[in-house]
């Protein structure tokens, strides 16, 4: 384990925060920014005043205190949709197998805790999605599934789609449209806009737009309170 910082002597933090960085150490960076945060929080917080008589409460100074904490979380989370969370996605992240449903993914409760700052849920949405992605594409899937369920028509819209494709690759290659370029170039336009009209017409939009939203939004909950968790062993050799 790190500590908060084992050569403050020497080092100053934003360069150890570097280092950290580079080397992978991102779970250590995402601990030292919720150990700031509360022990800023400690710090502010006042007792209440007691005595024999009455017992004086400041109720609005714990009211004031509530509504800042949730404004400020509300401010983290929007902030979320000003960049985009699929900027470092790469092909490598979709290949393998995806991480554990019960202890990668979900795991326990102690996993979870509402980030401190905007900069410590833009770090642990940036890593989480890199590291769920397999994951998060599941979800989404189920979540198309789930759509076309409770929208029938778009299903049936969207079997339509595929079964006139299906078609006219099948006439296509029975009639060889091969040899004919700009006749099978101008049955691929038709074509085109035939399954514009049915997607439309049957709501198939509609049940993609439900499940990017659905999808996106329960990746970015999930991801931005979601704590990092090593990807390495650190070398115990080098730190104490």
């Amino acid at each position: 384990m790190f500590s908060s910082n084992p050569l403050s002597l020497t080092v100053p933090d934003a360069t150890f925060e570097s280092w950290l960085r580079e080397s992978g150490f991102l779970d250590v960076i995402d601990d030292r920014q919720t150990a700031a945060a509360a022990a800023v929080s400690t710090t502010t917080t006042s007792t209440p005043t007691i005595s024999d008589s009455t017992i004086t409460i400041p109720i609005s100074s714990f009211l004031f205190g509530y509504s800042v904490s949730f404004f400020s979380l509300l401010w983290t989370l929007l902030s979320l949709l000003t960049f985009n969370p699929l900027a470092k996605l790469t092909t490598n992240d979709f290949a393998g197998e995806a991480p554990s449903w019960t202890k990668g993914f979900f795991a326990d409760f102690g996993s979870y805790s509402f980030p401190a700052s905007v900069s410590q849920a833009r770090l642990r949405v940036q890593e989480n999605v890199k590291r769920y992605a397999r994951n998060y594409a599941s979800l989404s899937v189920l979540f198309f599934a789930c759509s076309l369920y409770q929208l029938p028509l778009a299903l049936v819209g969207l079997i339509s789609s595929l079964a006139l494709w299906d078609s006219f690759r099948f006439f296509s290659d029975k009639w060889g449209l091969d040899r004919f370029p700009v006749a099978q170039s101008i049955l691929i336009r038709v074509v085109q806009c035939a399954t514009a009209v049915i997607l439309l017409w049957l709501n198939v939009q509609m049940a993609l737009c439900c499940t990017l939203g659905v999808s996106y939004t329960v990746m970015i909950l999930h991801a931005a309170s979601r704590k990092l968790t090593p990807v390495k062993q650190p070398s115990r050799g080098r730190w104490k």
